[in-house]
């Protein structure tokens, strides 16, 4: 039971802060979640508090290996509008 932050990560630190078992620490390009003391904010909080707060979807996994954040869960668009959103952003 752990949970896992991907590469993708932009090490803001916000997540370290509000672990409650200090599970989170940098670990070169991208921060680490330890396997040994991750709760999964269980016993603590109803979700998990480094997904609650992280601004990067698909950063961190869940334990079955899923993302906490899917693609479009804090955007609000759909992946399938993403790539289109994207040029409309662009051509500005």
């Amino acid at each position: 039971m752990a949970l896992k932050i991907e590469e993708s990560c932009v090490n803001c630190w916000a997540c370290v802060d509000v672990c409650p078992s200090e599970a989170v620490s940098p670990g070169g390009t991208h921060f680490k979640i330890s396997a040994h003391k991750c709760t999964e904010c269980d016993g603590d909080f109803a979700e998990q508090q480094c997904a609650s707060i992280c601004p990067i979807e698909g950063a961190i996994l869940l334990a079955d290996g899923s993302p906490a954040n899917p693609p479009g869960s804090l955007t609000g668009i759909p992946p399938e509008r993403l790539a289109e959103a994207m040029r409309e952003i662009q051509a500005r």
